[in-house]
């Protein structure tokens, strides 16, 4: 691509990992229709459970996850309660014991809960739910405040999926986010983690972050590789200061722009893939004995709130403040603040405020746009007749023959593929089937 390429079509559009995507999710949806989406959940559905952990030791100012600070353990043992409390709710709401397929605690900091506290919510669920021997059980680890209590624990809960965050390892940069992480504390985390029998090992790295460079992005893949992960998320920093104020203290003229952050993720990706890795989507990176490679290959990839993923579950099932929940007839959202979220618990109510109904055309759209995240291609005619509809894409593939012109996509009648060296751009050919961005196209980040 051309700088004039890259300049041009570094818009503000969505990470698609849902579709309609979260500024569009309606408080028409309520707890109310939460209970009636589970209840009518198929009894021989499996189900993937998500738990969202928001506190952390401290603030790295590049983050733009839902968490605060915690000074003492107080808060995060009363969350624990509360946590407790709508895994039992939710259950309460269901067709009966159903199977589960995934188990991924994000956050924040996950491990920030006492290595007790995670064994309970742990025997929680497999007492309230059937947990597959297969089932895959994952969490996001600070490798700078994890113990090997806390490795134990997860361990013997079953764990086999770890995703260890580093971000970069040049100490600059480091310095600058507020993330000061050595190589030799991740190389110890990750050998505790394989110590205790933890197979899967995913790294997550970032470009786009003050005073990195080409070169200091590629150094810090070369340290990633040597602890021989099967997985590596290279995600672009987001930068939206107007959402996540903490990062209006990141310096601006540092952040490198459009240009030299297409170079740093051109650089990292072509280390990765001299190393042996495929590559996955837009941002991951693995190995092609792993699970996602397999997937890709045989065209079943999928996208959630997790990014890349293997999950092909009924329904995803969100706990904890803001998690987001997937089910067939469409999405939902806790409160976004604890205080809230406690209000709804203690009253026996399922915390959810707000959501999205998905029409016929929602579930159309969204497959087509997870169609060209995952393949980098699609087919209208293919996609429309699997979901019974027909739709005049007229308006669509005027845009696309745009882009075509552009040479950001290839058109054949309804078959439209995104070539190789353009790939970076495909949530701007997704942006096209998206009826609803114009009215929130400010709150997302940059295409690139």
């Amino acid at each position: 691509m051309t700088p004039e390429l890259i300049a041009r079509y570094d818009q503000r559009v969505p990470r698609y990992t849902s579709y309609p995507t979260a500024p569009h999710f309606s408080p028409d949806v309520q707890a109310a229709t939460y209970s009636q989406w589970l209840s009518e959940l198929s009894p021989r559905g499996r189900l993937s459970l998500y738990l969202h952990v928001p506190f952390c030791a401290e603030l790295c100012l590049y983050c733009g996850c839902n968490t605060t600070v915690a000074r003492t353990y107080g808060p995060v043992a009363s969350y624990v309660d509360l946590l407790e409390q709508e895994i039992e709710l939710v259950a309460g709401h269901l067709p009966g014991h159903m199977d589960v397929a995934h188990i991924h605690w994000g956050g924040g900091t996950p491990t920030i809960l006492s290595p007790e506290d995670l064994k309970r919510i742990m025997l929680l669920l497999s007492r309230t739910f059937a947990i597959g021997s297969g089932a895959e059980i994952a969490v996001e680890i600070d490798p700078r405040t994890i113990t090997p209590g806390h490795v134990e624990a997860l361990g013997s809960a079953g764990l086999n999926r770890a995703s260890l965050g580093v971000q970069d390892f040049d100490p600059l940069v480091q310095k600058t986010i507020k993330r000061i992480q050595s190589f030799e504390q991740t190389a110890k985390v990750a050998r505790w983690l394989r110590e205790t029998g933890v197979t899967g090992l995913n790294l997550d790295l970032m470009y786009g972050l003050p005073y990195q460079t080409s070169d200091s992005v590629v150094r810090s893949v070369s340290l990633a590789l040597e602890l021989d992960p099967d997985r590596i998320a290279l995600f672009g920093y987001a930068h939206v200061p107007w959402m996540k104020r903490h990062q209006a203290l990141l310096p601006e003229e540092a952040l490198p722009d459009a240009v030299a952050r297409v170079e740093q993720s051109t650089a990292a990706a072509s280390a990765l893939l001299r190393a042996g890795y495929v590559q996955i989507g837009i941002d991951h990176f693995a190995k092609p004995s792993d699970s996602l490679a397999l997937r890709q290959r045989e065209g079943r990839l999928h996208r959630n709130f997790q990014g890349y993923t293997t999950d092909e579950a009924t329904a995803l099932i969100g706990f904890g403040t803001s998690a987001i929940g997937s089910l067939p007839l469409g999405y939902v959202q806790n409160a976004p603040t604890t205080v809230a979220y406690r209000e709804a618990i203690s009253k026996g109510q399922l915390p959810v405020v707000r959501g999205a109904a998905l029409t016929k055309d929602d579930c159309l759209r969204r497959a087509i746009i997870e169609r060209l995240m995952c393949d980098f291609s699609v087919d209208l005619e293919e996609i429309a007749a699997r979901h019974s509809k027909t739709t005049d894409f007229t308006p669509e593939l005027a845009a696309i023959d745009e882009l075509a012109r552009e040479g950001l996509v290839t058109r054949r009648g309804h078959s439209i593929g995104i070539p190789e060296d353009s790939r970076l751009l495909v949530r701007n050919v997704c942006a096209v089937f998206d009826r609803y961005l114009d009215s929130s196209a400010a709150r997302h980040s940059r295409a690139v």
